[in-house]
């Protein structure tokens, strides 16, 4: 009988993938993925084209295809992860009118200052209902940005939608939008399970505007005119699925109490899974939804490895390996060298668009190995300052679960353990977000009975150990780091 085989997805700002499993063997059997190209029209825009997210999607799926077919199976449904808070406007044909606004994208700075200072009120009453802390990324503020700026795009565009509703009414006809998506645009109640009204007034939009909120699990067929582009089966089931950052958890196996997922990709978050919505009274924290019992909890943190990227060909002029190979020179703590890694301005745990970055405690003797040491250690120390957050609200981590692009570094990897003084384990499989829709699908199926049962198949690489003695000048450093950002802070 021929395998049946499940499709996971992911749908990100870098590239789309998507890996086809089998279950009950517990291996991938096929892998594709294409890169996407990301628009900067002018600064502070991050845009990219729906058609060619589309044609992208397309081409990975028909890949796919083809190794699921040379394998002699047949897919049984395929789940979507999708990269969060991006925001398209289209018209009554559901044609594109704008670009997708990516989660990146900063022109709504200024709206998104109102309603944490002006506005304060307003703005911490909309994250109590909708769990996502106010920032420019966010569709609420984006929205808000149009109907200041371009009223007539308000006026006239049918629906508001992200890059994943955008794909899945193309291959269901269905304009849906799942919980955990929605939590992200800092328009839905969490709560009541339906678009804010108080959200929707700042946003000058009908809830008729925005897509149908449906369960993470919710399954419907794919169109026969989607066939051939993807090629699947007309009818195959498609699952709505969820977040890559709620999958993300899922997927590395990261749904107990003190179980810390840390990704760091081009941006970075480090998140814990809870049972119950919670809220920082400062709006610091996000907290989405990934199906009925089970929420993830975190912040998010502009600056990861595009900080590597910056240092590689701004800085020193090497390739990023070189550069990882020159800071390993340099003893823990970087002999006082401290950096601030807010080049792009930041989310968590400052949520402020506008800070930058700064070395501090510069000495003549300090080389440039010493500025790249420095610099990689500012991007933990960042989201280790986020887990402090977390700490606050969520158990203690015991375990950091390690997953995107910094995963392939061992002595980045090792610098995190001796950072956080606990071990750090990484995935067998680096696309934990694929992987999480895969899980996710596998239990809406019935093949898992619980969330719980499905992260405990996750199948888990090499754990690195905290080094005691760096471990000992890390939290030092560490705690000079949080002076001088707890300065940025009250600036």
């Amino acid at each position: 009988m021929p395998a049946t085989l499940t499709i996971g997805a992911d749908i990100g700002t870098t590239n789309v993938k998507a890996i086809a499993y089998e279950p009950h063997s517990d291996q991938i059997i096929a892998h594709a993925s294409r890169p996407l190209h990301t628009l900067q029209p002018q600064p502070g825009y991050s845009e990219q084209d729906p058609e060619a997210i589309w044609q992208a999607f397309g081409d990975v799926m028909r890949e796919l295809m083809q190794a699921v077919q040379q394998a002699g199976a047949t897919v049984g449904v395929v789940a979507f992860s999708a990269a969060m808070h991006s925001l398209i406007a289209i018209d009554a044909q559901g044609n594109p009118i704008t670009n997708a606004l990516l989660w990146s994208d900063n022109r709504a700075e200024a709206e998104a200052r109102t309603l944490r200072t002006h506005q304060a009120a307003l703005g911490q009453a909309i994250y109590e209902q909708t769990g996502t802390p106010i920032h420019p990324m966010i569709p609420l503020c984006k929205l808000a940005y149009w109907r200041h700026h371009q009223p007539d795009l308000i006026r006239d565009a049918a629906r508001f939608i992200s890059i994943k509703e955008f794909l899945w009414v193309r291959l269901t006809g269905e304009y849906d939008i799942d919980f955990s998506m929605a939590t992200a645009t800092g328009l839905f109640d969490q709560e009541h399970r339906q678009w804010s009204p108080l959200a929707l007034s700042v946003a000058g939009i009908a809830d008729t505007q925005l897509s149908v909120p449906v369960p993470t699990m919710h399954i419907r067929p794919l169109l026969g005119s989607a066939a051939t582009h993807t090629g699947l089966e007309p009818g195959t089931p498609l699952l709505i699925g969820a977040s890559d950052g709620c999958l993300a958890n899922l997927g590395a196996g990261a749904v107990a109490p003190g179980m810390t997922t840390l990704t760091i990709g081009t941006s970075g978050a480090i998140r814990q899974t809870v049972r119950q919505p919670l809220r920082d009274p400062q709006g610091r924290l996000f907290c989405y939804h990934l199906t009925e019992g089970y929420y993830v909890v975190g912040g998010p943190t502009n600056n990861g490895a595009n900080v590597l990227q910056w240092l590689a060909e701004q800085f020193t002029r090497q390739t990023p390996e070189a550069v990882l190979a020159q800071a390993a020179q340099i003893n823990a703590g970087a002999d006082g060298l401290l950096f601030l890694p807010y080049l792009q301005g930041e989310r968590a745990p400052l949520w402020d668009a506008a800070v930058r970055g700064a070395f501090h405690h510069v000495d003549w003797l300090h080389t440039q190995a010493h500025f790249v040491r420095a610099t990689l250690e500012g991007v933990l120390f960042n989201l280790w300052s986020i887990n402090q957050l977390l700490g606050d609200h969520t158990d203690p981590t015991h375990v950091i679960h390690a997953n995107g692009g910094f995963a392939q570094s061992a002595f980045w990897v090792q610098m995190l353990a001796d950072i956080a003084g606990v071990p750090v384990r990484l995935n067998a499989s680096n696309e934990s977000g694929a992987v999480g829709a895969i899980l996710l699908a596998l239990t809406a199926t019935g093949h898992y009975p619980t969330l719980d049962v499905a992260s405990g198949s996750v199948s888990f690489g090499k754990t690195y150990e905290p080094n005691p003695e760096h471990h000992r000048v890390y939290r030092e450093t560490f705690e000079r780091f949080r002076a001088l950002q707890a300065d940025l802070a009250n600036n």
